[in-house]
């Protein structure tokens, strides 16, 4: 059974969103990492980029594939996390943790009702 903290919000795609006053902060879920196997290389927007929600904006490698990361929310990227693009392990590891991608300084705060509740994530990858 994946690991689905309760105090995230969560998107179809399988990024998780932690808010703080005006800052998301992203990464994936930790059933996309496991579903990855052992990633290998990340790939993150630029500190300033503009994002819209649903928009891809990073890359992550593991053994088996590529996949893009879509932003949840709309916003500007104000911070990336080094330490997983020197140790994209973490995100194996880590992915509620030290294994986080980017934050966003939020410019559509609504958007975070349309995603999902910690139970709609775990109905949704209980049938992959």
């Amino acid at each position: 059974m994946a690991n689905i903290p309760a105090d995230l919000k969560y998107a179809k795609t399988h990024e998780w969103v932690r808010v703080s006053e005006d800052t998301a902060t992203i990464g994936i879920t930790d059933h996309a990492q496991h579903e990855l196997t052992d990633v290998v290389f990340v790939e993150l927007p630029k500190v300033g980029r503009q994002l819209k929600a649903g928009e891809a904006c990073a890359v992550v490698e593991s053994v088996k594939t590529a996949s893009d990361i879509y932003s949840p929310v709309s916003g500007q990227v104000v911070e990336v996390n080094q330490a997983v693009v020197d140790n994209p392990a973490l995100t194996n590891t880590e992915p509620y943790g030290g294994g986080w991608f980017f934050k966003v300084k939020l410019t559509q705060p609504a958007e975070l009702n349309g995603l999902l509740a910690p139970a709609q994530y775990g109905a949704q990858i209980k049938d992959q």
